[in-house]
């Protein structure tokens, strides 16, 4: 199976939202600041789980290449305050 068939074809630079979820907003928030230091973003609340156990914030920017995208997504992935990063 060819992999490029797979991959969607992204024109860069281009728009690009990160979900990032964890247990503690404050840290996610921090974590967010942390690792997108001296970038531009918008950051807005998303979803919360029923007892607030987790919590979801959108992260949105542009990305000027795949690896630019992947970079960012692998720094807030390893980042200990979250949980996942979609």
């Amino acid at each position: 199976m060819n992999e490029d068939a797979c991959k969607p074809e992204i024109a860069y630079p281009c728009r690009w939202v990160y979900k990032v979820i964890g247990r503690d907003l404050s840290l996610l928030h921090s974590a967010v600041a942390e690792v997108l230091t001296g970038r531009d973003y918008a950051v807005t609340p998303s979803r919360s789980s029923k007892g607030g156990a987790y919590h979801c914030l959108s992260v949105e920017m542009t990305v000027e290449s795949e690896s630019v995208r992947v970079g960012f997504y692998e720094k807030l992935r390893r980042h200990p305050a979250a949980i996942m990063v979609l």
